[in-house]
């Protein structure tokens, strides 16, 4: 069978009811005609972003539901979806690796069909990165503010592993792993233009670095250095060895 046989019954599915009702003709539909691709690895480009696209869709509708029940206090699903949303990012950081399987130069054929595009204007990417204060303002006021606590309360002073620590520690999670994801792009972006190219829209490719230091949720690590310091007091002090070997020394 020749390739252009294969590419029409892989472009034209049978459509029966889990077809249709996973719209599986329009999703299909949504990548370049396969006959039309620059290379071989055009398609896998086009998918892996599309699924990446997908999955962000899922993330932020789902965060929408954790701010919802956070406002009703409702800390099993919080926490319960905020695990949905933490399993997501691990799979999307997961994909990139997909991409490592292109050479450079099929990338670079591949990136000339973009245009001036850039993932910076990834619509999932840009949602999202705009909902980390509304999420915050849902947990301040409600596991914060409402229970007459401190992020410093809840994480020493009156510590107590309840609501209000595992709300903040599946936050906290879930801006690690966010930045994760990020730091693996900037290794893939190393691995297939390098860091001293720029990107289509000329800027330099080392201004994403940037990003990777950003954190969603501040206050939530700034509370470990803090305790460190607190805690630490007598850190660099010489003290009495709990080893008997350094004691006898």
């Amino acid at each position: 069978m020749q390739k252009e046989d294969y590419y029409a019954r892989i472009e034209a599915p049978e459509m029966r009811d889990y077809g249709v009702y996973l719209q599986c003709d329009k999703l299909l539909a949504c990548q370049k005609p396969l006959n039309g691709m620059v290379n071989g690895d055009e398609l896998q480009f086009q998918i892996v972003h599309q699924v990446e696209e997908l999955w962000m869709k899922l993330m932020a509708y789902t965060l929408v539901d954790v701010i919802a029940f956070m406002e009703k206090h409702d800390t099993h699903r919080v926490v319960t979806l905020m695990g949905r949303v933490h399993r997501i990012m691990r799979m999307m950081t997961a994909q990139l690796d997909l991409l490592e399987t292109m050479s450079p130069k099929e990338y670079q054929e591949i990136r000339l069909q973009l245009g001036n595009g850039s993932g910076q204007e990834s619509p999932g990417f840009k949602f999202l990165l705009r909902m980390p204060p509304d999420l915050w303002h849902a947990f301040k006021a409600n596991y914060l503010d409402a229970a007459g606590l401190t992020v410093s309360d809840i994480y020493d002073g009156r510590y107590d592993h309840g609501d209000s620590y595992v709300v903040a520690e599946a936050l906290v999670e879930y801006d690690e792993l966010f930045q994760k994801f990020r730091a693996n792009h900037i290794y893939l972006i190393q691995r297939s233009i390098g860091l001293g190219s720029k990107s289509l829209k000329g800027r330099p490719v080392e201004l994403l670095q940037a990003g990777t230091r950003h954190r969603f949720f501040p206050d939530l690590w700034d509370v470990r250095a803090e305790m460190t310091d607190r805690w630490g007091g007598q850190y660099g002090v010489v003290r009495d060895s709990i080893s008997k070997h350094d004691a006898a020394e």
